[in-house]
């Protein structure tokens, strides 16, 4: 087994340092008791108390939740469709224009993409609001579903679902019963991923907003650009403590998913 040397050891640490010391010091300085995030002057928890009174982000972080919720939740419903469709249709006059149109948002930049929806919804007349920006999010997120979905349908044992139906099961209940529980955490990780991307997004938001429609990203960037305060700090430090408790609650349900599975199929077997 090849071992690590000290220049390995030092170029990972180096690499890992440049990813999360950043963010370490996002956290450590929104505890800052000084307005100015560049001097430390004491601990202070203050910026947090001043963030809940701040009804601008408040409203922005509301409007972001809905619209990522929203949005994966019909990205993931989408995206297992055309995840199905692709791996259980086999070959189908119009594919590759199929697949094509599904993956094109993976390498389209997000500048072209917000113009083009911007483009659509002036041209339909359709006042940007929460919707646009979800329909928006939607349209980007839902090939990354179908990818995470797909990957686990094309590994699933079709065996399971062709014994459910030889004992009458029907089909549609063979999906509920026997396909959904079992590509169920490729769901979740589906809707997770199109979740942080939506929470995340600012350049196709920015075009596809409107009033009363202000994203989180959108109103700290506003923000940033007249210099940092210790409240973004603050709404940063939150976010991360919810993503960081989301991916530690989704491993673990994960694994242990993958412990009864692993369970029921010894029982099987025995």
């Amino acid at each position: 087994m090849r071992r690590f040397g000290a220049f390995h050891i030092a170029v990972l640490a180096a690499g890992f340092a440049f990813l999360y010391v950043p963010i370490l010091l996002v956290v450590i300085y929104s505890f800052n008791a000084s307005r100015l995030v560049t001097v430390w002057a004491g601990f202070s928890t203050k910026w947090y108390a001043a963030l809940l009174a701040n009804t601008q982000l408040l409203d922005a972080a509301r409007v972001s939740l809905m619209v990522a919720a929203v949005s994966a939740t019909i990205a993931t419903v989408l995206g297992t469709l055309v995840a199905i469709v692709l791996v259980r249709f086999g070959r189908f006059r119009g594919r590759l224009v199929f697949s094509s149109l599904v993956y094109a948002p993976l390498v389209m930049p997000e500048v072209i993409t917000g113009l083009s929806l911007l483009l659509l919804y002036v041209a339909v007349a359709f006042d940007r609001g929460f919707w646009t920006v979800t329909l928006a999010h939607v349209t980007f997120t839902l090939s990354f579903v179908a990818i995470v979905v797909q990957s686990r349908l094309i590994s699933f044992d079709r065996s399971l679902e062709e014994a459910a139906q030889d004992l009458g099961c029907p089909p549609a209940e063979t999906f509920f019963r026997i396909t959904l529980p079992i590509i169920l955490p490729a769901l979740i990780a589906g809707w997770l991923l199109a979740f942080t991307l939506s929470l995340d997004d600012l350049v196709i938001a920015s075009f596809t907003s409107g009033p009363g429609a202000t994203t989180l990203p959108i109103q700290i960037y506003s923000a940033v650009r007249l210099g940092v305060s210790p409240e973004i700090n603050a709404a940063s430090t939150i976010l991360i403590g919810l993503v960081t408790l989301a991916v530690i609650a989704f491993s673990l349900s994960t694994k242990r998913s993958e412990v009864e599975r692993q369970r029921a199929e010894r029982g099987a077997a025995t």
